[in-house]
C-alpha cells in the first residue's frame, strides 16, 4: 500500500507552471517530510493531490494503493482515504465543529445507516482530550474565531476522526508557539501506524524534533532534488540551501 506520485506536472490557471516532474512514494507506514525555499511548489504538491481545482495536473500521476486519485472529485479522494491538514484553515461560519465532524463521517457510511451518537460523542471527547481542547469547542463554529494554535488542532481532531489512510500536513507547525507544536505533534504521533502513510510539508527543523521522520526530502524549483534520512533535516537547518545554489552554478 502506497501513495505514489510519478513525474507529475502542474501548473497554474494561467499557465504559469509550477510542479515540474515530481516523483515520491510514500508506503504505508512510513512519515515523509518535505522542505525548501519559499515558492519551491511544497504547497502546491498537497494541493494538487488533494484536488484542488486552482491547479491543472498537465503530465505524470498520483496513485492511491494502485488506484489513479486524479480523475476523482475532492470528495472521493477523502473518502478514499486522503486527508489535507491546511496551512491556514478556513471559517466555516454557522457550522459547529461536532456537527462539521459528525456530517464528514456519516457521508463516509454506507447508505442507510446512521452513525452512533453516544460513540461518536465519546470518541469525540477522548481525542479532544489528547489534544487538550476545551469541550466548548464542540458547540462554536469551525474556526470562526480560533487563534492559530487552536485552527491547528482543530485540523488534527478532524484527522485524528476522520482516520485516513494518508495524512497531508501542509506546514502546520507554522503560526505555533512551542506548547501549541509540541501538542499538535502529540496528535500526529498518535495517529502513527503501519497502515498509514504521513508527507509533513514544513520549513523548519523544529516540528521534525518532535514527530521523527523516516525520510526528508528537499524540494526546489518544481522538482524534488535531494533526498535522505532525518538526518537531512539537521544539515538544513545548518547549512541551508546554499547547496541549491551551487547545484545551479556547477
Amino acid at each position: 500500500m502506497s501513495l505514489v506520485i510519478t513525474d507529475l506536472h502542474a501548473q497554474l490557471e494561467d499557465g504559469t507552471e509550477i510542479l515540474k516532474g515530481v516523483s515520491l512514494e510514500i508506503p504505508a507506514g512510513e512519515v515523509h517530510a518535505i522542505m525548501g525555499p519559499n515558492g519551491s511548489g511544497k504547497s502546491t504538491l498537497s494541493k494538487v493531490i488533494a484536488g484542488h481545482e486552482g491547479y491543472e495536473v498537465t503530465s505524470g500521476t498520483v496513485t492511491l494503493d494502485g488506484e489513479d486519485i486524479l480523475e476523482m472529485g475532492i470528495d472521493e479522494r477523502s473518502r478514499a482515504g486522503v486527508f489535507l491538514a491546511f496551512q491556514y484553515p478556513a471559517e466555516v461560519p454557522g457550522v459547529s465543529n461536532a456537527n462539521f465532524i459528525r456530517a464528514a463521517l456519516q457521508a463516509r457510511l454506507p447508505e442507510g445507516q446512521e452513525l452512533d451518537a453516544v460513540a461518536y460523542y465519546k470518541e469525540l471527547y477522548a481525542k479532544m482530550d489528547l489534544l487538550e481542547m476545551d469541550r466548548k469547542f464542540t458547540g462554536r463554529a469551525v474556526n470562526e474565531g480560533f487563534s492559530g494554535g487552536e485552527k491547528k488542532r482543530n485540523e488534527i481532531l478532524q484527522m485524528m476522526m476522520l482516520d485516513p489512510s494518508y495524512c497531508i500536513l501542509d506546514e502546520t507547525d507554522s503560526g505555533l508557539d512551542i506548547d501549541a507544536l509540541k501538542i499538535v505533534a502529540k496528535g500526529v504521533n498518535a495517529m502513527r501506524s503501519e497502515s498509514r502513510g504521513m508527507l509533513l510539508i514544513t520549513h523548519y527543523q523544529r516540528l521534525l524534533d518532535y514527530i521523527k521522520p523516516d525520510h526528508v526530502h528537499v524540494m526546489a524549483e518544481g522538482r524534488i532534488v535531494k533526498s535522505g534520512g532525518a538526518d537531512l533535516a539537521l544539515e538544513l537547518e545548518a547549512n541551508g540551501y546554499d547547496f541549491l545554489k551551487e547545484a545551479a552554478t556547477a
